[in-house]
């Protein structure tokens, strides 16, 4: 089997959720390739360095490399390490996570192009991304989709006569955090009974503003600070609904586990998100930065449950078809 290293945010503190390149990396190593890893630096330039050394290292060693690409500061180490991957002739792998990716291609196509025209390919989790290259004028973009392992989730049918929210991601601004306060305020307000609860770690000192915010609302919610997977998805038997408040995005896990767990899920219609939820088929698709519309679509669901089940089943047929043992085939074709 080939030898790959992969390059991510392959941290493991109280900051990070479990990243892509942890879930990828493990199901890989399972079906018998060799895996490489970097970065676990905390430091971001120590986490830069770490990252060149891995390519350099083991240049003679790996087939390929995998590199982890958002739109923020880490698009500056794709920039470097595929720089680094084309003067060593490496064949290197952009996987595309950014949501706001479609931007970094306008405003930065030189660089845009130094990292991407040269991949030997580049992989798009989501219809998004794909069409959004595509219209850039990459044709050397893939559709490989977020996995999961669906046995692994449980389906359960949400008895909607009580409002338990369930919001799942690391505090950043973002994802926009402070709406699904916003949220629950709203229902107070309107003499709606509701539960919140916030799950994930501080990524950039969101959390304090956030639980701040709530306090100065007078809103009670249950902040839980970063859970494994494990717990938070023992932890979302006790909740209803599911809300995804955030501005940008591409194709979240943690919204497809809420689809497999049978939370109907409310999102904002941002970035890759009606391509994962089909709106009133799959779930409800808001306008962003609109807590009116949430608390709308949060009313429609509870006013008509039959149509709240119908979702949640349609959203599950939709996941099940994102199980690793459908989409590790397209990577065994990318990886040969």
């Amino acid at each position: 089997m080939k030898k790959i290293l992969y390059i991510g945010n392959n941290l493991n503190n109280k900051k990070a959720n479990t990243s892509a390149i942890q879930v990828l990396g493990a199901l890989l190593e399972k079906e018998g390739y060799t895996l490489y890893y970097a970065s676990s630096k905390t430091n971001k330039v120590l986490r830069l360095l770490d990252m060149v050394k891995a390519c350099v290292r083991l240049s003679k060693k790996v087939d390929y490399v995998l590199i982890d690409t958002y739109s923020t500061t880490n698009f500056y180490y794709a920039l470097v390490v595929s720089q680094i991957c084309n003067f060593l002739k490496l064949k290197y792998i952009p996987i595309l996570h950014g949501g706001n990716l479609p931007s970094r291609l306008e405003s930065s196509p030189f660089l845009s192009e130094l990292i991407f025209k040269n991949a030997h390919n580049n992989i798009s989790p989501s219809l998004y991304l794909l069409e959004a290259f595509k219209n850039a004028g990459y044709n050397n973009v893939e559709f490989i989709p977020n996995t999961i392992e669906i046995e692994k989730y449980a389906f359960k049918k949400r008895n909607l006569e009580t409002i338990d929210l369930l919001w799942v991601r690391s505090f950043s601004k973002i994802y926009n955090p402070s709406l699904a306060i916003k949220v629950l305020k709203g229902l107070k307000e309107e003499g709606v009974s509701a539960t919140l609860c916030m799950v994930g770690p501080d990524s950039d000192g969101t959390f304090q503003e956030v639980k701040q915010y709530a306090e100065e609302l007078h809103v009670d919610v249950l902040f839980t600070g970063k859970l494994t997977k494990e717990e938070w998805i023992r932890l979302s038997e006790n909740y209803t609904l599911f809300l995804n408040t955030t501005n940008f995005d591409n194709m979240p896990v943690s919204v497809i586990e809420a689809m497999a767990l049978g939370l109907p899920v409310i999102s904002t219609n941002v970035g890759g998100m009606p391509f994962l939820i089909k709106h009133k088929e799959e779930g409800l698709l808001v306008e962003k930065e609109n807590t009116a519309s949430f608390i709308s679509a949060i009313k429609d669901l509870v006013n008509a449950p039959k149509e709240a089940e119908r979702m949640a089943n349609n959203a599950r047929k939709k996941v099940e078809t994102l199980d690793w043992e459908n989409v590790k085939h397209k990577w065994f074709k990318v990886l040969v």
